[in-house]
């Protein structure tokens, strides 16, 4: 899979729901309900952040969910990539993004939302072939006026903004021409996770898809 072909199938991935869900998860036992509950709120494409002891074993749960497309975040190294691929992952995005890294998910055939925040780093993933890039951290790098901003000498690059983005701003995001979608983890809050309220996250999921 060439960079190109990685940013198409990202770009598709992405296009599917106005919303990524961004999910820090401890327990795999919550995986399976909590991917069920996202899908059937119309958001199919969900990240799992590499950032727990639990987060592989998570992703082999979402993998079996009729519908959803589950993909691992907070990729940092090729060894990152190569867990990911093996737990079922079906996209990778990563904070920023290495030669490593991108050699990594192209030996792997893994579609991958590399991160960008300035028109230099675009650039320079727009060079090797990528232009469906991740903003982060979109709020704390200037929020929705520095991406448009950013779109303007680069329309061709497309943007998934994470880091701070809430109902509140989503739809600042989504306004713009060069926003495909957006991540953000209010679909799935803790408390509701904890108590088991999958009607209560798929309510969620079904406003954010709306």
């Amino acid at each position: 899979m060439t960079p190109q072909e990685q940013s198409r199938a990202a770009r598709e991935i992405a296009g599917r729901a106005p919303v990524i869900p961004v999910l820090v998860l401890d327990d795999a036992a919550q995986a399976g309900p909590l991917a069920t509950a996202l899908v059937a709120g119309g958001l199919p494409a969900l990240e799992v952040t590499l950032r727990t002891p639990a987060a592989l074993d998570c992703i082999r749960e979402m993998a079996t969910v009729e519908g959803g497309i589950v993909g691992a975040g907070t990729l940092l190294t090729p060894a990152d990539v190569a867990a990911a691929v093996d737990a079922g992952a079906r996209f990778g995005v990563s904070p920023g993004a290495t030669d490593r890294l991108l050699d990594a998910c192209t030996e792997a055939g893994l579609p991958l939302l590399p991160g960008a925040a300035t028109a230099t780093e675009a650039m320079a993933l727009l060079e090797r072939g990528y232009d469906m890039l991740k903003f982060f951290p979109a709020e704390a790098s200037g929020g929705a006026a520095a991406l448009k901003a950013i779109g303007a000498p680069i329309p061709q690059v497309k943007w998934c903004p994470t880091g701070g983005v809430s109902p509140a701003n989503k739809g600042d995001y989504l306004a713009l021409p060069n926003v495909i979608c957006v991540g953000g983890s209010w679909v799935a809050p803790k408390d509701r996770m904890a108590a088991g309220d999958w009607a209560a996250i798929e309510a969620l999921a079904r406003e954010a898809a709306g």
